[in-house]
Order: C-alpha cells, then structure tokens, then sequence
C-alpha cells in the first residue's frame, strides 16, 4: 500500500492507517484522524501524544453532552484516541501521561457498553476482558482472541469481535501478560509459554452459559500470530487457531533491522556485557523509527532494563524445537504481502510457519490490490474478519 504520510517514518505511517481501518467499526473517524495526524511532527513522540489526547479529550467533552447513541460513538473513538496518544511513551514506564491516557481509554469503552467486561482468574491474579454474546439459545462456537506485542483487549472490537455475534459466535477478548491492562495493572510481563495463559482462559471459557466446548477457536494479532499456535501445541481442547498473521519465530522482527549475521546477535545478545552490540543497537534506534520503538515498548512489557536485554528476551518467543509440528488442530495462517514487521522475503515468517505445520492448515495472503497487504490487515478490517469467520465457518 503507497504511504500517504510521514514519508522517513513507516512505524508513524503504520500507527496512522492502523487508526483509519478502526473506522470499520467505529473505533475512529477517517477526517479525525487525518486532521489530527496532519498536527504530528516526524518522529515527536510528545507530538504524536499531544495530537490524540487533544482529539480524545475532545470527543470525551462531547459526549458528556450527547444522546445516548451518539455518546456511544464519541465514547469509543475518545477510547481509541487515548490509548494511541500514549502509544510511544513507553520509553519512560513512569511517565504519567501512559496512566492518564490509558485509564481514560478504558473508562471510554466501558462507558460505550458494547460488551460485558469480565476479569478471568490468573495465577492469583486477573486478566481482564469482554465477552460478545451471540443471540440465540443453542450453544454456539467461542472465538478466544488475544492481541500480542502492544495491541489491548479494547482494540480487539474493532479486529473482529464485534463482528462476532452477526457471524454467530460468542467472542472472548482478554489481555494477557505484557498486554495492556495486565502489565499496567497487574504488573504481569510476557512470557513466551503462551499455553500456560490459555489454558486457564479455556478454562474460563468452559464456564460461560451457551458455549460450545467442542467448538473453541483461539485467534491471535501481530505477535499472538505466534503466541496462539504456541498455546494450541499444548492446549487440545482448542478446535481451531487462526494467526493474524502467521510468526515462526518472532526475533526476526528485530535481527533483520540489524546489519548482522542473526547468530551473531544471539550469542552477543545473550552476553553478560557487550559494549559494541550496545552501540549498533544505539545506532539502530537512530536509523530505524521502529526499531526505536520496539525496543522502548519492549523494555516495558518484557521487564528488560536494557535494549540488548530486551532482544535477550525477544528471541525466546519461537515455535522452533519442534514446536509448531505439536499442533493437531486446523490452523488459519495469514499473511500480508508488504507486512512492516515480519515480511521482507519469500520465506516469511507466515510461510516459515506454515512449511513446518504437520495439521490441517490454510495460508490466507492479502495483498496491495486488496489494501489489506499492511501487517496485520490494518486499513481492511472487514474484509480480513470475513474472510476468517468464513473459515472458522467450513472448519468448526
């Protein structure tokens, strides 16, 4: 897909379309976006903040005045705003604009009331969620849906949960560890043993009235493409798991903006010290915007106190080992033709994915044609979530 803004910048372009596909779903307004991201200074993550929370605060104004229908809309595009504006603070996790923006995020779209809130016990703890209930007395099919590397619970409304009940399935979204409100609430942080998180949400699931339990899909985003196949090696009540997109392993993300040999980062990595590896990926953040991003989110919500302890960290999150060839569950592998993170070559890592499957699988490529060739489908929502619910359609 051409770039329409930020042109030195894709991780600023990324974010921009990644909010105009929101509108799919009435998570955002394409002219409110346009008009606030046309305020952004390159690169100025004080900008970028300044730009939404404007916005946000704005809407959040108006509804206060509005019928109840019209401050449900304002409400959830406000929710959208203010968990974008503090999107690029995380370099500094005690900077309180995150909890100011982030609260309000949440408080926006429980207000809006579009889907029953639910906390689903952890460890001890609670990760928090929605259930979308579909109508209708018989048990139906649940998709359980996760995002991955930064993406929140809320989000997922507009990355096909609402679309749910139409399809006739009930929907379970939750944060996991390192996602939003478990690692700003319950100062929970990723782990790469996904199925130790899933197994206690099936759980949870198997609970709720009206499901299914031989029909329990688990789908999910960015880095939950690799997150969720991980969970279904392990997990057998699972009937089906789709990767939005497909990750193999998902260091590639940071080695291939690395000039090199990946071996090499590994072992330099994972060193006690290394003052020249500190230095290219100081001089990585200064080239690459998202670079720089990925390693400040990452310190945040690996628990990593440096850059190179946090690519240490990254590059246990694999389906190498044997891994991906444990699941005996139907898997939806999608891919996006130009994707920012995971792409770059004919073996992607949607591919990489899908050659070491031994079950049932589907590869499901978008393209520029389609508009859906973004990672993750960002800009084409309703056709990526069709094209998915169709396929949960024919597998369940």
């Amino acid at each position: 897909m051409k770039q329409l803004m930020f042109e030195d910048d894709r991780q600023f372009w990324f974010e921009t379309l990644r909010l105009f596909g929101h509108a799919a779903y009435g998570g955002s307004d394409f002219g409110e976006v346009l008009a606030a991201a046309s305020t952004v200074t390159p690169g100025d993550y004080d900008s970028w903040h300044d730009a939404y929370r404007a916005l946000a605060d704005r809407l959040y104004a108006e509804a206060a005045e509005a019928g109840p229908v019209t401050a449900r809309d304002l409400l959830l595009r406000a929710s959208t705003y203010y968990f974008s504006a503090e999107f690029f603070l995380h370099g500094d996790p005690a900077d309180p604009r995150i909890a100011a923006a982030y609260d309000r995020s949440v408080e926006c779209f429980l207000r809006a009331d579009v889907a029953e809130p639910v906390e689903i016990p952890y460890d001890g703890a609670v990760l928090r969620g929605f259930f979308y209930r579909a109508p209708g007395e018989d048990p139906k099919p649940v998709l359980i849906m996760h995002s991955g590397f930064d993406g929140s619970a809320e989000e997922l409304h507009y990355l096909g949960a609402a679309a749910g009940a139409s399809h006739g399935y009930h929907v379970l979204t939750f944060d996991g560890p390192g996602q939003p409100s478990a690692v700003r609430r319950e100062k929970l942080l990723f782990r790469p043993d996904w199925e130790h998180v899933v197994t206690q949400v099936v759980d949870f699931a198997l609970e709720l009235d009206g499901v299914d339990p031989a029909r329990i899909a688990l789908l999910g985003v960015s880095l939950g493409g690799m997150l969720a196949p991980r969970a279904a090696a392990f997990e057998p009540r699972l009937a089906a798991v789709v990767a939005v997109d497909g990750v193999y392993d998902a260091g590639t993300a940071v080695t291939s903006m690395l000039p090199w040999p990946r071996e090499e980062i590994v072992r330099r990595a994972r060193a006690p010290h290394d003052e020249e590896f500190d230095a290219l990926l100081a001089a990585g953040r200064e080239a690459s915007p998202t670079l720089r991003w990925a390693c400040d989110h990452g310190r945040y919500v690996l628990g990593a106190a440096t850059d190179r302890e946090f690519v240490a960290k990254y590059l246990e999150y694999t389906l190498e080992d044997g891994v991906a060839e444990k699941i005996t569950c139907p898997v939806l592998v999608c891919e996006a033709a130009d994707d920012l993170f995971f792409g770059g070559s004919q073996e992607t890592e949607p591919r990489r994915l899908y050659a070491h499957l031994k079950a049932p699988k589907t590869l499901l490529t978008f393209t520029a044609e389609e508009g859906a060739d973004a990672h993750c489908h960002v800009g084409a929502q309703r056709l990526a979530t069709g094209r998915i619910y169709d396929w949960l359609d024919r597998t369940l």
